[in-house]
């Protein structure tokens, strides 16, 4: 071969008889174009007898090591005699692996000479570890060129039913991606070109035509530094997706009966009111039903019993409401019935009255009849109700007066002179539909710094109140009523999205600077169905980065529903965003919180901040938890930092991060701006 020369015309007939008759793939080149393939190439690659003509050289004879993901370079421009094997595609998008060798013949010329014949399963070491180190992989794993899949472990087929054969060749969007979700391929790739990695979480279709729930991953599969392909993952997540659901499913539903819980009756009671009050001759009331002599019950019959009755109560309201009427269990014995379109007090008095009789009918409880009765109040909504907080509570007065009355009983609330705290309500309620109505609140920020240094480390973002003389004042009370009356749900959007808006400002035109946003979430929009979504979509629509987000979670809110909130903050964790819980050592939180969820930054209270500098038990606690922070891997912030000597101490103790009026109150975004280009307060050491 050492002295052949490439022809200028290809078909030279003596030259071509010869290569023709050899049985091993021959294929010349010129100038990274291939001028010729032999019949046994030809045969071997399914290709006509000028299908061969012009192709870059790239097309055919690159790959991988047959069956594995070694990666090969390409063959173009390597040294004369080079070896290598390969993966090589045939058109019928079958694979062959081939070994061979790869000759310079004239370099000024730029021809080339490769001769290769098939290998079956032949492996070198090298690849045969990385098959072996695939297949022990749990994760399904397909390598994809050109949308077809080279490779696949067993895990791919465990999962999804194809063999490596029927896999081989075959075009993965057309092999497990659903019909509805064959835009998600593209999607992919494009993230991977432009990031380097994609993933999400989504479904795929098995070789039985069954749907799994999958976590992918995707990555570039390189080549002589080059992306020709793509690597994808897929993790089963089924069994965890039905576990959220189930633990998604405790938090808004009573397990014992099965209704909706007192938070998810406060949101639906907050549409209704809403709709209502937009449509004429159309009213809805809330009805409170309290079980008489449920705790001689309790004591006599046991818990056990007395879940039974309860969802034989529950059991009955359901059938009996008709489906636009929401009931739920508020707490032990007490029920509340949401009933819509009502044409008056008559109409009410109706429904509660067969409500009652309902509930007093014989209930079988282990053998044994039992008949209860009910104390009911019920209240028809006004336009005094601007909030569902205020219906409730009417309807609870005139229960307790159907209990003072001897049970069995309905009471309708009748407004009578209101008591000072009542007309307050009724004063911060009606400010506060008007504050929202006008957005008449603000975001501003309270900085924080290294406590070592001075250095600012980012804002917390707080609410304000701007009044109608132009004064800013404290959001507290309005928040409170908020939280009760549902409303802190549009609140909190309306603030995750200003907040996302600052940070990308500052990202933007502070680049030098990687400032940290917190900001608070209640109780009602941790646990809100809705929040995660909402994240992602601020996130998505702001473009920030989420490590720069810091959630901020009241001890007291994570102490509810362990399980709802370790569901919650895992789903956060996900979206890339960090979690602090806020206010530890207020209320004396289990410590076992720590260890046991997904928290990035504990926030001392400020009463806790105030021990740091008494001498005994209280700088001892303080200097206890600083260092329990940080061998849990957490961030520690001290809150309400008023003096020198709280700094110092802190400090001393190994306390990183600091926030209080001995630095700042929380500004306007604009003084902010300023602050955060500053990056120090005036009070650090050497500053």
């Amino acid at each position: 071969m050492k002295n052949l020369n490439l022809p200028e015309n290809s078909h030279d007939l003596q030259q071509q008889e010869i290569l023709d008759a050899l049985p091993v793939l021959v294929f010349l080149e010129r100038g990274g174009e291939l001028v010729f393939a032999n019949r046994e190439a030809r045969h071997s690659l399914g290709m006509g007898d000028a299908e061969w003509v012009s192709r870059p050289v790239e097309d055919v004879l690159w790959g991988l090591s047959a069956g594995t993901a070694e990666p090969q370079t390409h063959l173009v421009g390597t040294r004369a005699g080079s070896a290598f094997h390969a993966t090589l595609p045939t058109c019928s998008g079958q694979l062959l692996s081939v070994e061979g060798t790869y000759s310079i013949l004239h370099s000024d010329r730029h021809e080339a000479i490769v001769v290769a014949h098939p290998t079956g399963t032949v492996r070198t070491p090298k690849s045969q570890l990385m098959e072996d180190v695939l297949a022990s992989i749990p994760e399904a794993v397909v390598i994809v060129h050109s949308d077809h899949v080279l490779y696949t472990n067993p895990a791919f087929t465990q999962m999804f039913g194809y063999t490596g054969e029927e896999a081989s060749g075959a075009n993965l969007c057309e092999l497990i991606v659903p019909d509805t979700r064959h835009d998600e391929p593209a999607m992919l790739a494009k993230e991977v070109d432009s990031t380097g990695r994609a993933s999400m979480e989504t479904v795929r279709r098995t070789k039985s035509g069954d749907l799994v729930e999958v976590a992918l991953v995707a990555g570039p599969l390189q080549v002589h530094g080059s992306n020709v392909g793509y690597v994808l993952s897929f993790r089963d997540i089924g069994e965890r997706k039905r576990a959220e659901f189930k633990l998604h499913q405790n938090a808004l539903f009573d397990s014992a009966s099965g209704l909706p819980t007192g938070g998810l009756f406060l949101d639906r009671l907050a549409r209704v009111l809403s709709r209502t009050a937009r449509r004429s001759g159309q009213h809805c009331a809330v009805l409170m039903l309290d079980l008489d002599g449920f705790r001689e019950l309790n004591q006599s019959l046991g818990p056990a019993a007395c879940d039974v009755l309860i969802r034989g109560v529950a059991e009955r309201l359901r059938l009996f409401l008709r489906p636009e009427d929401s009931p739920s269990r508020i707490s032990g014995d007490e029920f509340a019935i949401l009933v819509e379109d009502l044409i008056d007090e008559e109409d009410l008095h109706s429904i509660a009255s067969r409500v009652l009789d309902l509930v007093s009918q014989p209930i079988d409880v282990f053998g044994k009849i039992i008949r209860v009765t009910a104390s009911m109040g019920a209240a028809m909504a006004t336009t005094d109700h601007i909030c569902g907080e205020l219906l409730v509570r009417d309807a609870e007065a005139a229960m307790r007066r159907a209990r003072l009355n001897g049970g069995n009983c309905l009471e309708v609330f009748k407004k009578g002179p209101e008591s000072a705290s009542r007309k307050r309500l009724h004063t911060l309620a009606g400010e506060l539909k008007n504050v929202l109505q006008r957005r008449r609140y603000e975001v501003w920020y309270q900085p924080i710094y290294r406590l070592k240094g001075g250095t600012l480390e980012g804002f917390e973002s707080l609410l304000r109140l701007r009044r109608r003389d132009g004064s800013v004042d404290s959001f507290r009370h309005m928040l409170a009523l908020a939280e009760d009356s549902g409303l802190s749900i549009t609140l909190g959007r309306e603030t995750m999205d200003t907040v996302c808006r600052q940070l990308r400002n500052w990202s933007e035109n502070l680049a030098q600077r990687e400032l940290t946003l917190s900001l608070n979430l209640t109780e009602r929009q941790f646990y809100h169905p809705d929040m995660v979504p909402q994240l992602k979509k601020a996130l998505e629509a702001n473009g920030v980065d989420p490590s720069l987000l810091l959630f901020e979670v009241a001890e007291i809110t994570l102490s509810r529903n362990q399980d709802a909130a370790a569901l919650t903050l895992k789903q956060m964790s996900e979206c890339g965003v960090r979690i602090a819980v806020d206010n530890f050592g207020a209320r004396y939180a289990p410590l076992n919180h720590l260890a046991e969820l997904p928290i990035d930054v504990v926030k001392l209270a400020p009463k806790l901040t105030a021990g740091a500098t008494i001498a005994g038990r209280p700088s001892a606690v303080v200097d206890s938890l600083v260092h329990l922070g940080h061998a849990l891997g957490m961030q520690v912030v001290a809150q309400g930092i008023e003096t020198p000597e709280q700094l110092t101490a802190l400090g001393n103790m190994g306390c990183e991060l600091g926030q209080g009026h001995l630095f700042s109150y929380a500004i306007d975004p604009a003084r902010a701006t300023v602050l955060a280009g500053a990056g120090r307060w005036s009070l650090a050491p050497g500053a």
